[in-house]
């Protein structure tokens, strides 16, 4: 039997792309603007259909966001999908046009295999990795496998309030979502311009310029005092978050990927003060902070590197429950 063709299918808030494994190496062969679900399936499909080896079993892995339901392969309600992709059966619908088998994933899980097997977690047996983008997540490798809890959202740190006010994020004001992820950076800082008239000089108070994370990270640079204070609460709150990751499960390496890589010279200083008092000092003291290596295509890596990992994991049958007496 020939070797299984390899391909992986990421969906994220503002981009998707189709990829395929080619001599260990993640290749990526359609990159597209994410849309309603339709247009965007038909594209998707368009660049699935390329690449497909009909003599060749094919192994799908997809990286979405959550929440979905990686059990029956469904994508469920993630915030920052159009809602027509919202209780869409992803999987059946791939396997129906393509054949072969599919796996939905976390898109925060996914990822995390992807630096565990390609990245900058290789070599590990604890690692967590975090999501920095549109949102904010975490997956979660323990012991050398990837956890992901009872009903497969394990790892939704995201979602934890930092404090009893703040940005929204997740759905929540004041979670680590709201505080940390790129988009959250964007939304701390109109929320602090909202409540202090002063804090800022144009052009922040200018209405017709957006303000983006990316925005305020080059204005931290050029010595913006406003862009530089969001930053640096973005910093302390992100190194709250990891200070909870550290004592909860005693990592050897924590990977930050998204907004992190670019800007970590502008969190870091901010961040790891809040780390050093936080967080116990033995799990501190082994556990590495690192920026993600994997870049733009750490997501088309994802999916890639959720197919293998179905490929390779050997099925564990649950046990009979004991009878009663």
């Amino acid at each position: 039997m020939s070797e299984p063709q390899i391909m992986g299918i990421d969906i994220g808030g503002t981009k998707c792309a189709v990829s395929q494994l080619v001599d260990g190496r993640v290749v990526e062969s359609t990159r597209i603007a994410t849309a309603a679900f339709e247009p965007t399936f038909a594209a998707l499909c368009t660049g699935v259909r390329a690449l497909r080896d009909p003599d060749r079993p094919l192994r799908m892995g997809v990286s979405c966001g959550g929440p979905l339901d990686g059990r029956r392969g469904t994508i469920t309600a993630p915030p920052n999908l159009h809602e027509s992709w919202h209780g869409i059966a992803i999987v059946e619908r791939l396997t129906t046009a393509f054949g072969g088998q599919a796996t939905l994933m976390n898109d925060a899980n996914a990822c995390a295999l992807a630096e565990w097997k390609f990245g900058a977690g290789q070599g590990v047996a604890n690692m967590i990795f975090l999501t920095s983008g549109t949102g904010f997540g975490a997956g979660l490798i323990l012991d050398g496998r990837l956890y992901e809890g009872t009903t497969g959202d394990a790892g939704e740190v995201g979602h934890v309030r930092l404090a009893p006010t703040g940005p929204v994020g997740y759905g929540k004001a004041g979670s680590v979502e709201g505080f940390c992820s790129g988009g959250g950076i964007a939304r701390l800082a109109r929320l602090r311009l909202a409540s202090s008239p002063a804090a800022a000089a144009a052009p922040w108070r200018d209405d017709s310029v957006e303000i983006t994370g990316q925005r305020l990270a080059h204005a931290a640079e050029a010595g913006d005092a406003f862009a530089q204070s969001i930053m640096a609460e973005a910093g302390q709150k992100l190194g709250a978050a990891v200070s909870l990751l550290i004592d909860l499960f005693n990592p050897e390496r924590i990977v930050i990927g998204g907004f992190y890589p670019k800007s970590r010279h502008l969190l870091d200083p901010a961040m790891y003060p809040v780390i050093d008092d936080e967080a116990l000092p033995s799990p501190r003291a082994v556990c590495q902070i690192v920026p993600a290596a994997l870049g733009e295509t750490i997501g088309s890596h994802g999916a890639v590197a959720a197919a293998l990992y179905v490929l390779e994991s050997t099925p564990v049958t649950p046990s009979s429950p004991p009878s009663a007496t």
